[in-house]
């Protein structure tokens, strides 16, 4: 991300400049910062997860979105723009331009947002009551890390490296990380 030398603005400021812009920008508390564009593994990987993950809950109520639907944070306004979003609330069929109950957000990382997705961001999305599970992705070699929120209220870790099968029980889906990394090439270190 990329700050922007904007003057504060309303989410509902926010909202209609991002509806007319041709870059997009995620809003933190009346800054907005600028969206910086992905590389070829992180287009592939998320590609993939949306793939794989459409067809399994397709007929259960849930709706995913990839990269362009905002996850809003009403309680410390913020809009973000999640790789991948599931939702299963009703609610969110009522807004066409945010998503306000996720079920399942998933962050591409990348070396520019890394920090921040696992840091600041993830703590934010920590205050959704809806969010069950906050999934990483590696663009650097294969591993997925899963943060789930457990019965106490508690987010617990579980990694997954290659030739292992990774598990988003948010949505009761298990799938191969040969699957999740097809086609991606790795940069040599």
């Amino acid at each position: 991300m990329i700050a922007s030398s904007q003057p504060y603005l309303t989410p509902k400021e926010y909202l209609q400049m991002e509806e007319h812009s041709p870059a997009k920008h995620e809003y933190i508390d009346g800054q907005i910062y600028a969206m910086v564009g992905a590389n070829d593994a992180h287009v592939t990987i998320s590609g993939n997860l949306f793939a794989l993950l459409r067809n399994h809950i397709r007929g259960t109520g849930c709706r995913i979105y990839i990269s362009d639907m905002k996850a809003r944070i009403e309680s410390l306004n913020r809009y973000y723009y999640p790789d991948i979003l599931v939702t299963c609330d009703p609610r969110d069929q009522e807004t066409p331009l945010e998503k306000r109950f996720p079920r399942l957000i998933v962050e591409v990382l990348s070396d520019s947002t890394e920090a921040f997705d696992r840091g600041d961001k993830f703590a934010d999305y920590q205050t959704l009551d809806s969010l069950q599970e906050y999934v990483l992705i590696n663009t650097k070699r294969q591993r997925v890390e899963c943060f789930r929120r457990n019965e106490a209220g508690l987010w617990v870790l579980q990694s997954y490296t290659d030739k292992q099968n990774f598990r988003l029980e948010s949505i009761n889906f298990e799938g191969a990380i040969a699957d999740l990394y097809e086609d991606v090439t790795f940069a040599s270190p």
